[in-house]
């Protein structure tokens, strides 16, 4: 049976590519799971169709995110914490308190995003890359400062 594929599927094929597979893989499993549609032209229109959209919107994604990055590295934030009399945290700053503090700067930004190898323990200024995005990345200057 021929079919289009709305997902890429190892062993099959990419997503928009008319492929012939078994007729009972493509009933009881593609079609049911909305893998894939019957190779009619109106679903090969509809998937193409489908896919310039996403690319639109993968475009416009990218744009925002450019946009984010230039946003990201133009900002410095100030944490101040709290230090004993001998100059040792208490606690540390994670990316909780990242996201939080570009929050008050007016910059909403998932924590997940940033990147922090272990948590920050030292007083001064501290360079925190961003992952936005694969191909995209930025860096935040961070103040720790006594509170």
């Amino acid at each position: 049976m021929k079919i289009v594929l709305r997902e890429d599927r190892d062993g099959i094929g990419q997503a928009g590519d008319v492929v012939t597979v078994a007729d009972g893989f493509a009933h009881n499993f593609l079609l049911p799971h909305g893998l894939a549609l019957k190779a009619t032209s109106k679903n090969i229109n509809l998937i193409a169709e489908e896919r310039k959209q996403q690319a639109r919107q993968a475009e416009l994604e990218k744009k925002k995110l450019e946009e984010m990055t230039h946003r990201l590295e133009k900002v410095s934030v100030t944490i101040p914490v709290k230090v004993g009399e001998d100059g040792k945290f208490y606690g540390s700053v994670t990316t909780t308190d990242i996201a939080l503090a570009l929050g008050e700067e007016g910059i909403e930004l998932n924590r997940k995003k940033i990147v922090l190898t272990e948590p920050i323990k030292t007083l001064g200024i501290h360079h925190i890359p961003v992952k936005l995005h694969p191909a995209l990345s930025a860096e935040i200057k961070l103040w720790v400062v006594k509170e």
